[in-house]
Formats: C-alpha cells, structure tokens, sequence
C-alpha cells in the first residue's frame, strides 16, 4: 500500500529529506497541471476575442484590472476558513474542520453578493474612469455587468477548491477546474460567434453562434464557473472524506472564533485591495498609450501568466504542507516543507522565464493576428522573463506565510512594493519610454519583491526558533 505522507506527518512521524520532496510534489503537481491548463484555456479565450480587432481586445482590456480587485477581495475573504480547515485536521479535529466549511460557505457567499451589488451600480461609468476610448466603452460596460453577475458562482469555486486542497485532496479541485476552462472555451465558440458553417474531415458542419462578440466571452464564462461551482459544492459537502456534511451534525463557527478567523482574512483583503487596486492604477497609467499598448499588456499579462501559474500551484500546496504542520504542532516540518516548497518554486520559474524569453513571439501571436500588437507584446514579454524566479520566490512565500495563518506579513511587504516602488516609477517610465518602460520597472520591482519576502520568511521562521 501507498504510504500517506501527509498522514504520516500530522501524527508524528518524522519525514526523511526524500519523502518531503515526494510530498512537496505530490501535492504541487496537480495544482500546477490545473493552472496551467487554466492559463492554456484563457489564451484560447484570448484568441477568440482577439480575432475581433484591437477595439474588442481593448474592452476587455480595460476593465480587467479592476475584476482581478473585485475577484481578489472575494477569494481573500476565504483565506482564514481554509486555514482553518488546514490547522483543524492538522490536529485531528475534522468536526472543527467542518464547522469552518459551513461557516465559511455562508460568510463568503454574502461577501460575494454585496461585491456583485457593487459591480452592477459602477459597470456603466467604470470603463469611462478608466480611461477608455469611445470604440470600447459598451462592450467593456457589458462585460463588466456580466463578469458582476458571475462573483457569487467564482466565489463558491474559489473557496470550495481551497477547502478541498487545505484538506489535502488537490486532486479533484485541479480535475474540476481543468473542465470548467474547458467549458469556458466550448460556451464561447456558441455565444461570441455567428452562426458559421467549418470544413472537419471533409464535412460541412454548421455550428450554430449568437454572435454576441465581448459579451458573448462574459456570458460563456458564467455558463462554465456556474458548471463549477455546482460540482465544487457538491464535492465538498456530499463526496469529500472529510469535511462532507454528516447527518445530526449541526453548529457553526462560535462568534468568538468567526471573528478570529476573519482576522485571519482581513490582512489577506488588504493585500488584494493594495495588488487590485495598484493593478488598476497601472491599467490608467497605460491607457493614454493607446488601444494597441492597452491589447500588447493585456496579451503579454495573459501570456506571462503561464509562466508564474506553477508558482501559484505549489502556494496552494505550501498552505496546506505548512498549515496542516502548525496544526499537528511540527515546528521541524513547518520550516522544512517551508524552505523546500520555495526552493521548487524559483526553479520551475528559471525554467518557465527561459521558455517565456524564447517562445515570446508565438506566445503573443496565438492571440492576435495584429503585426505591431504582436511585437510589442514580444518585446514586453522578454523583458519580463529576467523576473520569473523572484517573482516565484514572493508568490510561494506568501502560500507559507498564509499556511502560519500569518497574513499581515505579505500583506504589509506587497504594500511597499507596489505602492512605494512600481506605480511612481511606472508613470515616470510611460510618460519617457512607453509600455516597454513600464514593463522593465516591472521586472525591477518583482525582483525585489521576491528577495524582501524571502528576508521576511528567513525572519519568521528565526524567530519561531
């Protein structure tokens, strides 16, 4: 029989240098498949809307920042449940791990609700203060309603994958996620075209179209995040080990102990807030550059995101490693898991950094058939590559630190970062150098970001000796 490690760990044993790695990767390499197919799907979706124009890619464009702000509040809200739930089943208690489950469903979900109020009083005026041209202010208004409607369903997902993998299963949460991307891309070929007939294997089929174009990608992504969360809900609460729902077994989180676990989240919202809304700040520092600049750093955001994807997958597998340590009281294996899971991070980053420099060109020319959108994203791009194993040193940190329920930490680190160096030196580098400046002062802040977290993990853990 297959030995569980994880097991293993939480009751005591103690994990040879070998079965950490095995561990670490166990648990990463799901999650890493799982974003990077779902990066692979978006640069289909990318394509679609690409295949538009300049105009459509730019609607997107232009709003995208601001629902990376909105959807970062509402994933962060969860964070203290599912480190909850990886404390509680670290230290045996799965009924306490199930009140987290029913606490935390009802908690984020009304967070969610209020968060989609919000999106549907602003969608019409926000691409206007963003700064977008005439040609893109309806389509980006209509996506932004519908993206709106969607927080709830991406909310349930988000959480329910988290409560899956803090317990340990990162499995299913990866297997679920890779057919919702894949759903977003079959809904889409439906609502963003006509109705086309295409030659396959030397038949003429016709597939029926809306033809809805920017809206029709919004409406096919609710379609695949509403399949998700039904399926994510009742993996969690019918079919998980775990933390499924037992008949007779009632209560929620005491008052006292909700408000310890919100604790846990608020610093979590703030850093969200402080990346979200720095995002936003860069969007407006980019749009009097022009449609083209806007689609070159939405593109190469997009394709940029296949390279760091990895790093996110072995962060969610770090909070949980090191959750689930803290909650069995395994200081030794805190740290260990801890160092080992950044170690993977920074070098499957050196790795991706090298593809990204390379592949550069036909990264961008999968989603825009646009010459000079396609050789600025390439330049960008290549810039860019020089941060990638910083830039996974910083994002793995922050899985660590939020596995020690320490979220204040990266939080407060992100803050200075973004707001203390990027965004002044990103609006000197644009108004002198364009988007390419803003690009290289990007690379220059994820290169200090990630040595400052890593100081800052050093510390902690010093500290804890």
């Amino acid at each position: 029989m297959k030995k569980d490690l994880l097991k293993d760990m939480r009751e005591g044993a103690n994990l040879s240098r070998t079965e950490q790695i095995e561990l670490v990767l166990k648990l990463s390499l799901p999650a890493i498949f799982a974003q990077i197919s779902t990066i692979i799907m978006q640069y289909i979706d990318a394509s679609m809307v690409g295949s538009l124009g300049s105009a459509a890619s730019a609607s997107i464009g232009i709003v995208s920042t601001t629902t990376w702000l909105i959807g970062g509040l509402a994933g962060a809200v969860g964070v203290g449940f599912t480190v909850g739930i990886a404390h509680a089943i670290g230290a045996g208690d799965d009924k306490g791990a199930r009140r987290y489950v029913k606490t935390g469903f009802l908690t984020v979900i009304c967070f969610a609700l209020i968060l989609m109020l919000i999106g549907i009083l602003i969608h019409k005026e926000l691409p206007v203060w963003m700064g977008g041209d005439e040609s893109v202010l309806e389509n980006a208004a209509n996506y932004f309603l519908v993206y709106s409607f969607t927080l709830p369903l991406m909310q349930i997902n988000h959480v329910g994958s988290g409560m899956l993998e803090c317990s340990g299963n990162m499995k299913l949460p990866s297997v679920l996620n890779v057919i919702s991307c894949f759903l977003d891309v079959v809904f889409n070929m439906f609502f963003i075209y006509p109705t086309r007939t295409v030659n396959i294997l030397g038949d003429a089929i016709t597939i029926p179209g809306f033809d809805l174009g920017v809206l029709g990608a919004a409406l096919g992504t609710l379609c695949a995040v509403a399949c998700g969360s039904i399926a994510i809900l009742l993996s969690v609460l019918a079919f998980s080990d775990k933390l499924h729902l037992r008949r007779g077994e009632r209560g929620l989180l005491s008052f006292g102990k909700w408000i310890e676990t919100i604790k846990v989240s608020l610093p979590v919202m703030a850093s969200s807030l402080i990346m979200g809304s720095a995002y936003v700040v860069s969007t407006r520092i980019v749009s009097p550059l022009g449609n083209v600049a806007i689609s070159a750093n939405s593109f190469a955001i997009t394709a940029e995101s296949l390279c760091y994807m990895p790093g996110y997958g072995i962060a969610h597998a770090a909070t949980t490693l090191v959750g689930q340590a803290k909650g069995a009281g395994r200081f030794d294996q805190e740290k260990s898991l801890a160092r080992l899971s950044i170690a993977a991070g920074m070098l499957i980053m050196v790795c991706t950094g090298v593809l990204l420099y390379i592949f550069a060109p036909q990264m961008i020319g999968i989603m825009t058939p646009d010459k000079e959108i396609r050789e600025l994203g390439t330049a960008i791009l290549r810039i860019e590559a020089f941060a990638e194993p910083m830039f996974g040193a910083s994002i793995v940190c922050e899985g660590v630190f939020r596995g020690l329920g320490r979220t204040i930490i990266p939080s407060a680190l992100n803050l200075i970062s973004m707001w203390f160096v990027r965004l002044p030196l990103s609006a000197l580098a644009a108004h002198y150098m364009g988007l390419k400046g803003v690009w290289i002062v990007m690379c220059g802040e994820l290169i200090f970001r990630g040595l400052i977290f890593i100081i800052a993990e050093r510390r902690e853990f010093r500290n804890k000796a």
